[in-house]
């Protein structure tokens, strides 16, 4: 019987780094950010749903989905986050399902579900442990002015979207200090998966 390990964190948590570990290591990963892209791409029917609120401002020259400019909208107005969630959680959800059966019919012992709004989505229903990825609130929202190259008004406006990251590390069984190196991180996770196949083994 698989182990299914959820994974999450906040916006600019670093659970992307953790993510990629697993996967250097072999693991499978569900990775919902990657399902997302994949269920807005041209022609399909989220995109089309998303066209049919939101109107064809939020698409490129090329017709694809301007993640920016939707962002611009979904992160300072939260009924209208809520709407999109709405339109694309069914799709994201029976996609995730789809993938995570395919792998358990393949028979791992340990698959990782990549989720950044675990909680949010009420996902952790579906796992046997949940593991967060965490930092102060200082170091999120610096980090994420750097990445998007935004300012602090933004960064916080997408920060207080999600569900407080210190609230999901309290529902936790599992959290992943990554205040510090990418090397310590990686230790992190070794040691939980140390841990994980030694009580395997005893069972």
């Amino acid at each position: 019987m698989c182990f299914i390990l959820g994974l999450t964190g906040g916006i600019s948590s670093g659970k992307s780094a953790v993510s990629q570990c697993f996967k250097e290591k072999g693991i499978p990963v569900v990775d919902a950010d990657a399902i997302a892209r994949e269920v807005v791409k041209p022609r399909t029917p989220g995109l089309s749903k998303i066209i049919a609120h939101f109107g064809s401002s939020i698409l490129t020259e090329e017709r694809e989905l301007d993640r920016k400019k939707l962002g611009e909208i979904i992160f300072n107005d939260d009924k209208q986050r809520e709407i999109l969630d709405n339109i694309l959680r069914q799709e994201i959800e029976l996609k995730m399902d789809e993938e995570l059966e395919k792998l358990k019919r393949e028979h791992h012992e340990l698959i990782i579900m990549d989720i950044p709004l675990l909680f949010e989505a009420s996902y952790e229903s579906k796992c046997d442990e949940i593991m967060t990825v965490f930092v102060s609130q200082k170091t999120q929202l610096s980090r994420l002015m750097l990445r998007d190259n935004i300012s602090e008004e933004q960064a916080l406006a997408r920060i207080n979207s999600q569900m407080p990251i210190v609230d999901k590390a309290l529902l936790s069984d599992v959290i992943i200090d990554n205040e510090g190196t990418i090397e310590n991180t990686k230790l992190q996770v070794d040691r939980w998966l140390d841990i994980f196949k030694e009580t395997r083994f005893s069972n």
